[in-house]
């Protein structure tokens, strides 16, 4: 059976957090011409607080703030699309809500072949990368069992 070409698409948070963590201009770089919409918020620059759990299940703590930037967008059709980026980039949170609104609408198969797509495949490369670095320092420890110890 052949393979399908059709892209998969993303849920749309899934979506969101992609072109959330994506380079700014990497995104800018595959969708360069912003369609006609009106801005409903910001982009506005702010902080958000990152809580985090110990050991990733313990009970929740406040961890600090880190600035983000959102971004509320209205299409021509009356579509609306969100955006929160980290940082103080207000290009790339309004192009992530223009993208969020499209993806919403009839255009998403090829948003997700040109855009998606592209985005996820260097984000999974990014994250190879990094965990074979990360595996080149490894230390295995290991003792010797004596023969009092048996």
């Amino acid at each position: 059976m052949p393979e399908s070409t059709t892209p998969q698409i993303p849920d749309r948070a899934s979506a969101m957090g992609l072109m959330a963590r994506a380079p700014a201009a990497r995104l800018e770089a595959l969708f360069p011409d912003l369609p006609p919409h009106s801005l409903l918020r910001g982009p506005e620059i702010g902080t958000v607080m990152v809580r985090g759990r110990q050991g990733g299940t313990g009970a929740p703590f406040n961890l600090g703030e880190m600035t983000a930037t959102r971004c509320t967008v209205r299409l021509e059709n009356g579509t609306v699309g969100h955006a929160h980026v980290q940082g103080r980039d207000r290009n790339h949170a309004r192009r992530a809500a223009v993208l969020d609104a499209l993806l919403q609408a009839d255009q998403s198969e090829t948003l997700a072949r040109t855009v998606l797509a592209p985005l996820a495949a260097a984000e999974q490369t990014r994250r190879e990368t990094r965990a074979a670095k990360a595996a080149a320092t490894k230390v295995e420890f290991f003792t010797l069992v004596r023969g009092e110890d048996q």
